[in-house]
């Protein structure tokens, strides 16, 4: 069961956003890390730039994902110029492997649908990927990400 969750829940968004964080980077999040973590979910929850799911599995909760809108200029391959970007997907390790991960993906591009995105992403780890791919995603090319040379 995928439920949606909104502003009165960001404080379980937390502790999951907090679990996720140990897990993908495997240190503890920053004080500030978290509190800036807190106003965007207040914000982007409120305004509907944000939509956050958790995950149950035989009544407990075994794992969550997320979606941010955000528009860009449209273009030929994105002709609405709405984004998806998926993001803080993670499913707690008792209950990889039973499709929790499929049903929060196939959750969040169903409701980026509804808004007409035509442009849905996101950035996977190499032991998540075949997830992804076998829900039709495929690697970008002519990406790139700036990493801060000082001009």
């Amino acid at each position: 069961m995928i439920k949606l969750k909104s502003v009165s829940d960001v404080q379980q968004l937390m502790e999951w956003r907090a679990e996720v964080i140990r897990a993908v980077f495997d240190r503890e999040p920053a004080r500030e890390l978290l509190e800036a973590n807190s106003l965007y979910y207040a914000q982007h929850l409120a305004d509907g730039s944000h939509l956050a799911v958790v995950a149950g599995c035989d009544g407990a909760e075994c794992g969550c994902g997320a979606v941010c809108f955000t528009e860009e200029l449209p273009s030929p391959d994105n002709p609405s110029g709405l984004c998806a970007y998926l993001m803080n997907i993670y499913v707690r390790p008792d209950f990889r492997g039973e499709g929790v991960a499929t049903a929060v993906v196939k959750h969040l591009i169903k409701e980026a649908l509804k808004r007409n995105c035509n442009k849905i992403y996101l950035e996977t780890t190499a032991q998540a990927k075949p997830v992804y791919e076998a829900l039709g995603f495929a690697d970008m090319p002519d990406m790139m990400k700036y990493y801060g040379k000082k001009f």
